[in-house]
């Protein structure tokens, strides 16, 4: 006998939806500060032996991070990150196929204040990545800061992501087989502090790193652009050269990560919080260009390769913008 369970009712829905959101910006926002309070802690408690087990876990896996990590496909495909596609909804669009034999390097566009729709398109399988590029294994890069944190390094490797920098990289893109895929936040953090509402603006003139590496390697590059991104959140006014900019350029030269001072709604009102708005987000992938691989490429060879790509960016940005209601006259500013 098949037993039928009644759907949800729409308010439990919308409260399910609501919690998953909370969940995710409290993994990223307190999670980590959680984690490591407890690593403390525990040496001065009887359970003292669980964190001197983990440290030496800890020595003994340290190199996992930079080798691809260790996704847990059991919490790829949680419920929680389903709630959290539909509470926006996030949707995940490709134009071309990848062929499973070759590796790729995506450029991900723009950042947004916590790229939301790169974390659920490549750490999950709630936008149905795995079904959409079939044979492909997703990695997204993530400030290597957030993985020397005990605990919550294996949380963010669980998902698929890995530290931001060369060897991490170079390891995804040189596995032989191919069926892999490397995602990057070009813009980084920096980005993050002009994600606001209607902006357009993409850190990525100067930023040629991945279209070198990607020509060492010989893979090819893929631009992708995330429609809605900067629309979930409003952010304070920080113009260059205001105060509040230079204190903030002043943290992340520190820190390593940005502080935009971000605000939307409230969990039970919709004035001012920070959860995000129930605003669309459709990352759309484009399609791959191909690149002659080079151990030392030139600058004028990484030049050309960098304006062919801001091109097919470009391109891919005006073929859809009319789908996600972006204005006519509205366009890709690179800086």
């Amino acid at each position: 006998m098949k037993v039928e369970f009644a759907p949800l009712s729409v308010p439990l829905q919308r409260r399910l939806q609501t919690a998953s959101v909370v969940q995710w910006i409290f993994s990223f926002l307190a999670l980590a500060q959680c984690c490591t309070a407890a690593f403390i802690a525990l040496f001065f408690t009887r359970f003292w032996l669980v964190s001197t087990l983990y440290a030496a876990w800890w020595l003994i896996d340290r190199e996992k991070p930079s080798k691809g990590g260790r996704r847990i496909h059991i919490l790829r495909n949680c419920i929680v990150w389903r709630y959290m596609r539909d509470y926006f909804p996030i949707t995940l669009m490709k134009t071309a196929e990848l062929d499973p034999r070759q590796n790729y390097l995506v450029g991900f566009h723009p950042h947004g204040v916590l790229a939301a729709g790169a974390f659920l398109n490549f750490c999950t399988e709630a936008s149905g990545f795995s079904m959409l590029f079939p044979g492909i294994t997703p990695h997204l890069m993530m400030l290597s800061l957030w993985f020397r944190i005990p605990f919550f390094r294996d949380y963010v490797m669980s998902g698929g992501l890995i530290p931001s920098d060369k060897e991490s990289a170079s390891y995804v893109l040189q596995k032989p087989g191919g069926g892999n895929l490397l995602a990057i936040i070009v813009g980084g953090a920096q980005e993050a502090l002009d994600a606001r509402p209607g902006s357009f603006t993409l850190l990525l003139k100067n930023r040629k790193g991945f279209v070198r590496l990607a020509i060492q390697h010989g893979t090819p590059l893929v631009p992708a652009f995330s429609f809605g991104e900067n629309d979930v959140f409003d952010q304070v006014k920080n113009p260059k050269g205001s105060w509040l900019r230079r204190i903030q350029h002043q943290l992340q030269k520190i820190m390593g990560i940005s502080l935009p001072l971000f605000h939307a709604r409230g969990i039970f009102q919709y004035s001012f919080g920070l959860i995000p708005y129930r605003r669309p987000i459709c990352t759309v992938v484009g399609k791959p260009i191909p690149v002659q691989k080079k151990h030392r490429p030139s600058e004028e060879e990484v030049d050309q390769v960098h304006q062919k790509y801001l091109n097919e960016l470009s391109d891919l940005f005006e073929k859809h913008k009319a789908k996600y209601n972006v204005p006519e006259d509205s366009h890709l500013e690179f800086i």
